[in-house]
């Protein structure tokens, strides 16, 4: 699934290259989310922000970093954290609302805490998402995503989007 969902976006990015409009420089945001691991009982919320830069109406590159949740297990205090870079593909539905796509790689840390003990594990791997953005004046915009930083994570998001 995950190469029909690369080659689809692949083949959607190529065709809006031709389509590109004026630059729209950068921009930053804030998110604020759930998000579940597998066999980790409860969703937990995550909050995150990133910065980007569009180099035209439909083609963009972000950095971010997210807090994905704070759980309790067997007494031990786990956290996890992501860090990220993507290029999101734009496709505009209206004048002000647009289906994105993301592709992107992640770093993707868990720590655990237990009596005055910590253990960090990191696994870098691809990410996927999909998302609705919409446009309320020509700097503000909001977001709602879902995303795939791992093969046994999802991340439910909403965010507001700034542009510089």
């Amino acid at each position: 699934m995950f190469k029909k969902l690369a080659i689809a976006a692949t083949l959607a990015l190529a065709a809006s290259l031709s389509f590109a409009a004026a630059p729209t420089g950068y921009y930053g945001g804030l998110d604020v989310g759930s998000a579940k691991i597998d066999n980790f009982k409860d969703s937990k919320a995550g909050a995150g922000g990133f910065l980007g830069y569009g180099f035209n109406r439909f083609v963009a590159i972000e950095l971010g970093y997210r807090q994905l949740g704070s759980w309790n297990i067997g007494g031990a205090d786990v956290t996890a954290t992501q860090a990220h870079v993507s290029v999101v593909g734009f496709f505009p539905l209206a004048p002000q609302f647009d289906i994105y796509g993301r592709l992107g790689y992640n770093s993707l840390r868990a720590k655990a805490s237990y009596g005055g003990f910590s253990y960090g594990d990191d696994t870098n791997g691809g990410l996927y998402g999909v998302g609705l953005n919409y446009d309320f004046t020509p700097t503000v915009s909001g977001r709602a995503e879902v995303q795939k930083p791992s093969s046994d994570s999802t991340y439910y998001g909403v965010g507001i989007v700034v542009k510089f």
